[in-house]
C-alpha cells in the first residue's frame, strides 16, 4: 500500500520529529553527571559501584562506576575534579583529611566528605600452599606483591608488615594490581600477596578453584598492637568455606566508604543518599553480589572518621539516624 503525504503533513511531522528531539536533548542536557570510582575490576569496589550506580541512574542522574588504582586514586580524583566521589578505606579518607599516616607532610584534604560507611573490607594474606608461610614473620625474603600505589591494599600491608617488624627490603617486593597478583602466584612468580577486600572476592574465589592457597592469619599481640596504634582496623574473620578447601582465619578489617567533596551540590548528594538507600538499590545489592547484603543504612554512619556531606546529611537526619 502507498501513502500520499501533502507538502503540509511532511512538515507538521518533521516539527513534531524536532520538538520530541528538543525535549530529549534537553532531558539529557539536565542530567546531573556523578562519577563513583572505584578500584581494579578483579575486586570487589568495582561490581558494588557498578550495582549502586545503575540503582540510582534516573532521568536527572546519570550515575556510573569508574574503575581506578583504588583508596588513594580516589581521593586525588574527587580532590582533582577527575569524579565526583568515590569509595576509599576508612583510614585512607581519615588520613587525608587530617594530614596524618600516609598524607603526613602533605596538605589536609579538608574538602573531604562522607555519603556512607559501606562494608568491612577483610585484610587477606594469600600465600603458597605448602610452601611453610605460617605466619607474617615467614614472609622475610620472600616475592610479594603489596598491591598497586594508589591502592589502600598497599598501605595496610606496609602497616602490617612494619607491626612485625618487617620493610619492604626484607622482602622482594611487587606492586601489582590484583588480577596480575593472581596470575603471577599462579605460575609460580610470587609467594604471597596482600588484598583488602570484602569477601567472597572474585578473583580470589577463582584462585582457590585452580591453584588453591592458603590465608594467613592476624591476631595476636602484634595484631592488637595495630589496632591500639590505628584506631580504624577491626576484629574480623574469613571464615572456613568462604574460598574452596581454604581454613577461615582471624584477620583485621577496615570500613569501605563513598566519599565525595564538600564542593558538590547539596540537592545533587541528598538525592543521591536517598537512591543508594532505596528499595530499587537494596533488592540489586542483595541480588548481585555477595558483600552487598553487608551494605545496611543501620551501619552508614559507623567508623566516619571525616564530616558528612550536608546532602547526605540531611537524608540521614530525614531518615532518623541523626538528630
Amino acid at each position: 500500500m502507498t501513502i500520499d503525504l501533502s507538502r503540509r503533513e511532511a512538515l507538521l511531522g518533521m516539527a513534531a520529529l524536532a520538538a520530541l528531539s528538543g525535549s530529549a536533548g534537553r532531558a539529557l542536557a539536565q542530567a546531573k553527571f556523578f562519577r563513583i570510582g572505584t578500584g581494579g575490576t578483579g575486586g570487589t569496589y568495582y561490581p558494588v559501584g557498578g550495582l549502586i550506580a545503575n540503582a540510582i541512574t534516573t532521568d536527572a542522574l546519570n550515575a556510573s562506576a569508574v574503575a581506578t588504582n583504588g583508596s588513594v586514586a580516589n581521593v586525588n580524583g574527587i580532590v582533582g575534579g577527575a569524579m565526583e566521589s568515590g569509595f576509599t578505606q576508612a583510614d585512607v579518607a581519615s588520613w587525608a583529611y587530617t594530614a596524618t599516616g600516609i598524607y603526613e607532610g602533605k596538605p589536609k584534604v579538608e574538602e573531604l566528605r562522607a555519603i556512607a560507611n559501606l562494608y568491612p573490607e577483610s585484610v587477606h594474606i594469600v600465600v603458597k600452599k605448602g610452601a611453610g608461610i605460617k605466619t607474617i614473620a615467614d614472609l622475610k625474603g620472600k616475592r610479594i606483591s603489596l598491591d598497586e600505589p594508589g591502592s589502600g591494599t598497599l598501605v595496610n600491608a606496609k602497616a602490617l608488615l612494619g607491626a612485625y617488624g618487617i620493610t619492604e627490603k626484607d622482602i622482594k617486593p611487587e606492586y601489582l594490581k590484583q588480577q596480575q597478583s593472581a596470575d603471577k602466584f599462579k605460575d609460580g612468580t610470587l609467594d604471597a600477596y596482600f588484598q583488602t577486600t570484602g569477601f567472597p572476592q572474585g578473583t580470589l574465589t577463582e584462585l582457590a578453584s585452580t591453584n588453591g592457597f592458603e590465608l594467613l592469619a592476624i591476631d595476636g599481640a602484634e595484631a592488637a598492637k595495630l589496632r591500639e596504634q590505628f584506631k580504624f582496623f577491626a576484629v574480623d574473620e574469613i571464615p572456613a568455606g568462604t574460598y574452596k578447601d581454604v581454613a577461615g582465619v582471624k584477620t583485621l578489617s577496615v570500613g569501605a566508604q563513598w566519599v565525595t567533596s564538600s564542593k558538590m551540590d547539596a540537592e545533587l548528594v541528598y538525592q543521591v543518599t536517598k537512591g543508594l538507600w532505596s528499595d530499587k538499590t537494596r533488592a540489586a545489592l542483595d541480588d548481585g553480589h555477595a558483600k552487598g547484603k553487608a551494605i545496611q543504612k543501620s551501619t552508614a554512619l559507623q567508623g566516619l572518621g571525616i564530616p558528612l556531606h550536608p546532602g547526605a546529611e540531611r537524608f540521614y537526619k530525614e531518615a532518623g539516624l541523626l538528630k
